[in-house]
């Protein structure tokens, strides 16, 4: 009996010697982590790179990491036939040094919810609609900014990622009818700045939703998102449902909007976003002639080539090419 007592004890303190060992051990590794503090200093990008537009992608990446001391991630998504050439970029240029993860997007997700339109199939590109199911891919923030790859950020890109969205808001957009500078040329050039450009409201399901077709429209190729709140209102389930009300009714489309990803967002962000500073996001650029607004563009954060003319860069931005290529 006394030996099974002494056994016991032994036991018993053996066990509390593990218990303190593992307490220690997690405490010590507790202690080496990045603080909060640390961890919010790093600004989450998300790039999207087709095989078709990679130099685009490359020249947007490079615009942000040139004109930041901030520490940027990179999320750059891509499909799979493409994922080789976009490591090639990465590692072959000097952009191999920054900060990035490649993302695979499955377009199997957008199966019946795309509507074909014949005139324009390239707006049907399945990164096009990357924007909709960012809780789906593997990004460890809560935060993050996402960008088409048109553009070229000017401005320190912290400052963009730093702004205060609104509560209960998953997301901040420029709305098209922020900047009185460049009115004039969007009405020259019969750009639409609201809904009515971009609903067929001969239909009963646009009429239902009771928004007025003279609201302002927002441009949906740059975005700070909040990734709790965006799951939380189940953004992405709210999106795929007017994609699918689209098929069935064709309440939008290439012919009406000018685009087949923004109707979707308008609908469900309608008056439920947070407004950027309008010099974030100076829109039209591929539709105007921009030597006539230099004055506009050297004070703007952001530019966006959202047209068919060709991307005029600024001077010192290159579409970084591979080593490797002639």
């Amino acid at each position: 009996l006394s030996i099974c007592v002494s056994v016991n004890r032994f036991l018993v303190v053996l066990l509390i010697l593990m218990v303190c060992l593992l307490l220690h051990s997690t405490l010590l590794r507790a202690s080496t982590r990045p603080k909060l503090s640390e961890a919010d200093d790093v600004v989450p990008v998300i790039v999207c790179a087709s095989e078709e537009r990679m130099g685009a992608s490359m020249a947007t990446i490079n615009s942000v990491h040139s004109n930041t001391d901030a520490s940027v991630f990179f999320y750059i998504v891509t499909l799979r036939d493409a994922v080789k050439l976009t490591r090639l970029y990465m590692e072959k240029t000097k952009l191999k040094g920054i900060k990035y993860k490649i993302v695979e997007f499955n377009p199997m997700v957008l199966k019946g919810k795309v509507k074909p339109d014949s005139s324009r199939p390239d707006l049907l590109h399945p990164l096009n609609f990357v924007r909709y199911y960012l809780p789906l891919l593997e990004i460890s923030h809560k935060r993050v900014i996402y960008l088409d790859d048109d553009v070229i950020v000017q401005g320190d890109i912290k400052d963009l990622f730093n702004i205060k969205l609104n509560a209960g808001h998953a997301a901040a957009f420029a709305t098209d009818c922020d900047l009185p500078s460049t009115h004039e040329m969007v009405r020259s050039i019969g750009m639409q700045t609201t809904y009515m450009g971009f609903l067929d409201y001969r239909k009963k399901e646009v009429k239902d939703l009771g928004i007025h077709p003279r609201d302002c429209s927002f441009n949906p190729g740059v975005f700070v998102a909040d990734i709790n709140e965006w799951k939380k209102q189940k953004i992405t389930k709210q999106l795929e449902k007017w994609m699918e009300e689209n098929v069935r009714q064709n309440i939008y489309s290439s012919a009406v909007a000018g685009g087949v990803a923004t109707p979707p967002m308008l609908i469900v962000f309608h008056k439920k976003y947070t407004q950027l500073d309008p010099m974030w996001h100076v829109r039209h650029l591929g539709k105007i002639n921009t030597y006539s607004h230099r004055e506009l563009l050297q004070g703007a954060h952001l530019l966006h080539w959202n047209g068919h003319l060709n991307m005029e860069l600024p001077c010192g931005f290159s579409l970084v090419r591979p080593e490797s290529d002639s």
